[in-house]
């Protein structure tokens, strides 16, 4: 008798849209994100929100979700590599520091400052036994766990005053950064800015909002068409029930691990 096994894999379904602010404006979106599947069930994802005071906000965030993504996939990252928490604390750090640096480096490019790119940073790296985040700046990550429990990976840094956040190039940005490795089975993974924030997550308490994500990770799970998924993921987005409640720029993530 022949004995099937599956291998669990990712699914993603992930959009960036301009917030109703920024059309009215004619502005660009200036949020970024990528992602990246990896062989043995390894999740690679990073979501990025270019300062809206900053003149090349949005090149800030495509160079730091991209370059933070390739930088780790090129790694030889594997689930056991990942059992070590010191291995996924650098593989962390070395990335926000890649990304760092190639922002600093397309500001020199552009024949700017590095604060004209100035931008918030959330990178993931998932497999089905753990979920690691690095933070910098406001947004946040979410894991949801086999019992359906959602968990705060990370929580918006809001800064010292209000409407402030930490930015990848500010000075201190290394000092800062969240890190939060979770050890525990993973099936979901959320990653949003902080357009959404509100919306997702209960602000007095810290926690995610249930009602908010589990219809999200029942849609990425049972998606069979990643393109009209993730249409319909950006109707969602551009949909009176978000844009009455925030007009800023909209990134959300979201992953479900199937077999």
């Amino acid at each position: 008798m022949k004995i099937s096994t599956q291998i669990p894999y990712w699914q993603v379904v992930a959009a960036s849209v301009c917030g109703t602010s920024h059309v009215k404006n004619s502005q660009l979106c200036q949020d970024a994100h990528h992602w990246q599947t990896l062989p043995d069930s390894v999740l690679l994802a990073a979501a990025a929100d270019g300062a809206g005071s900053a003149r090349l906000g949005k090149i800030g965030s495509m160079v730091a979700v991209e370059t933070a993504i390739e930088y780790i996939s090129t790694q030889d990252v594997n689930r056991q590599i990942l059992e070590d928490d010191t291995a996924v604390l650098t593989l962390l750090r070395d990335a926000i520091v890649a990304s760092k640096q190639a922002v600093e480096d397309e500001a020199v490019a552009c024949d700017a400052k590095p604060q004209d790119l100035a931008t918030t940073l959330i990178i993931t790296i998932a497999t089905p036994e753990m979920a690691a985040v690095a933070q910098i700046g406001d947004g946040m990550a979410v894991a949801k766990d086999l019992q359906g429990n959602l968990i705060a990976l990370t929580t918006p840094d809001r800064g010292e005053y209000i409407n402030q956040t930490t930015f990848l190039t500010t000075v201190d940005a290394l000092d800062t950064t969240q890190v939060k490795i979770c050890r525990q089975t993973i099936v979901n993974v959320g990653i949003l800015t902080d357009g959404l924030q509100m919306l997702a997550m209960n602000m007095a308490a810290g926690e995610p909002h249930n009602p908010f994500f589990s219809p999200l990770f029942d849609f990425v799970s049972a998606a069979e068409d990643q393109t009209v998924a993730r249409e319909q993921l950006v109707n969602f987005l551009r949909s009176d029930k978000i844009t009455q409640r925030t007009d800023d720029d909209l990134t959300l993530i979201l992953a479900a691990l199937n077999n």
